[in-house]
């Protein structure tokens, strides 16, 4: 009887933390959805009338495309390039090392920092990059004020962060993949980009599938980024579901629906999550 009981009693600290971090949040956000709530006072049973309003909410909506749309992006210019920077990396026998440090130092910043320092890159009046347009003759723009632009730019930023963080993922891949098999490949006389796209790629088929399963849910819990930068705007262009739902709860109040938001958006995850298993199951078989 002991020693059943003792992996459940090892497990148990865990379970607790869990519980009281995961599990009695995700049920107490599940029962206020139901609810239209202020945060303060008694609350009033609506039922499912949150769950249609968010249906009918064009902003909400509206931040479901944007979110898409910058995790599209980003598994360009996070995984993609982070995968053709280990790739260079390995090739030239691991690079030079401050090469490696300066790529992977983006990740190491507050996400606070970084925002904070490419809005003034951004600024239309004296950041950077206006100041390199006009240095070839071509007008700069008013990035982070313009719909048309601000969602893109945001989007560059996190892939200057992140491409060094899935740089040092696949790098560590590549590093496993046994020597001598590259070398036939050369014998056999193929070249570095044919090595790179034919045996390299293949063989680290579970790192990327990872990497790509890591962008596209760390897109939607992307928060600090965008609310720094633009805080959803200008007007609602980069609004995202994480910066939405902050806006309902804390500056409107409403936690009942904010509360409707944050389980669809647990779901529309869990959903995602679900889909890649099966796809990863398929592809295996």
């Amino acid at each position: 009887m002991r020693r059943k009981l003792t992996p459940y009693l090892f497990a148990a600290p865990a379970l607790l933390v869990f519980g009281f971090a995961v599990l009695v949040p995700a049920l107490a956000t599940g029962a206020f959805s139901l609810t239209e709530w202020t945060g303060f006072g008694p609350m009033e049973f609506v039922g499912l009338d949150n769950f249609l309003r968010a249906a009918q909410d064009t902003i909400f909506l509206d931040s479901f495309v944007h979110v898409g749309i910058y995790i599209l992006v980003t598994i360009v210019l996070e995984v993609a390039v982070g995968l053709v920077l280990a790739g260079l990396l390995v090739t030239r026998r691991g690079g030079a090392p401050w090469f490696r440090v300066a790529l992977f130092t983006p990740v190491m910043l507050p996400m606070v920092v970084v925002a904070v320092l490419w809005a003034f890159v951004y600024n239309a009046d004296f950041g950077l990059v206006n100041a390199l347009l006009e240095l070839v003759g071509v007008p700069g723009g008013v990035w982070l004020g313009d719909e048309s632009t601000a969602l893109l730019a945001v989007c560059v930023v996190s892939g200057w962060v992140y491409a060094g963080f899935y740089m040092a993922i696949f790098y560590a891949a590549f590093a496993q993949i046994p020597s001598d098999v590259v070398e036939a490949a050369r014998l056999d006389g193929a070249g570095e980009p044919a090595i790179f796209r034919r045996i390299k790629v293949p063989m680290i088929r579970d790192a990327v599938e990872v990497c790509l399963l890591l962008c596209v849910t760390g897109g939607f819990q992307t928060f600090d980024l965008f609310y720094v930068m633009t805080g959803g705007g200008p007007y609602n262009a980069t609004e995202i579901p994480t910066t939405y739902l902050t806006r309902v709860v804390f500056r409107d109040g409403e936690v009942g629906y904010g509360s409707a938001m944050a389980v669809l958006m647990t779901a529309a995850v869990v959903l995602i999550g679900l889909a890649f298993m099966r796809l990863r199951r398929r592809s295996a078989r």
